[in-house]
């Protein structure tokens, strides 16, 4: 071997995008597992922070300004993905139609999302929200009548839909977000 010729190490391929579907009702520890997956490396992308900081301080919102806050949370994840990053997303995800327009965003990419769902016994939702004081995005208050009707209408994802994954909600610390 020639002493001149120095190895140049070749660069590690980088992973593939990660994304994770943080889903479940209002209550139900989203938040507090999608910042344990930031504090895994994750970038997160929560879709009540971003309408707080738009000034929307009530739930639910207007279905345009919604679908406004979607569009660029979406926006956000193919930047994001297309780094290489790992991101979770933070939302409801309370419909599978809901799950399956981030899915079909991100199927150009070649990426599978996995849903993280949070399974949390309605008493413990309910008593959640409850103690929430509206100082933030991630503690926006929910009247009651409005937590049945969401808790009523949350539709489970399945195995079916994708990659799921089911965490138990009850155990997370859900305290107020700063």
């Amino acid at each position: 071997m020639n002493d001149s010729v120095v190895p140049v190490p070749v660069p590690a391929e980088r992973p593939a995008p990660r994304v994770v579907l943080v889903c479940g009702p209002a209550g139900a520890g989203k938040t507090t597992h999608a910042r344990s997956l930031e504090a895994a490396g994750y970038v997160r992308l929560s879709f009540d922070e971003e309408a707080w900081r738009l000034g929307h301080r009530d739930h639910p919102l207007d279905p345009d300004v919604a679908a406004v806050v979607h569009a660029d949370l979406q926006r956000r994840l193919v930047e994001r993905v297309r780094a290489g990053d790992a991101v979770v997303v933070d939302t409801s995800f309370w419909s599978r139609d809901s799950r399956d327009v981030y899915r079909r965003v991100l199927a150009p990419e070649g990426v599978v999302p996995v849903v993280h769902y949070l399974a949390t016994p309605r008493d413990v939702v309910l008593a959640r929200l409850a103690n929430r004081r509206h100082s933030s995005g991630n503690d926006v208050v929910v009247p009651r009548e409005r937590a049945l009707a969401y808790l009523d209408g949350f539709q489970v994802p399945t195995p079916e839909e994708g990659p799921l994954v089911v965490v138990d909600g009850s155990q997370s610390r859900n305290e107020p977000a700063t």
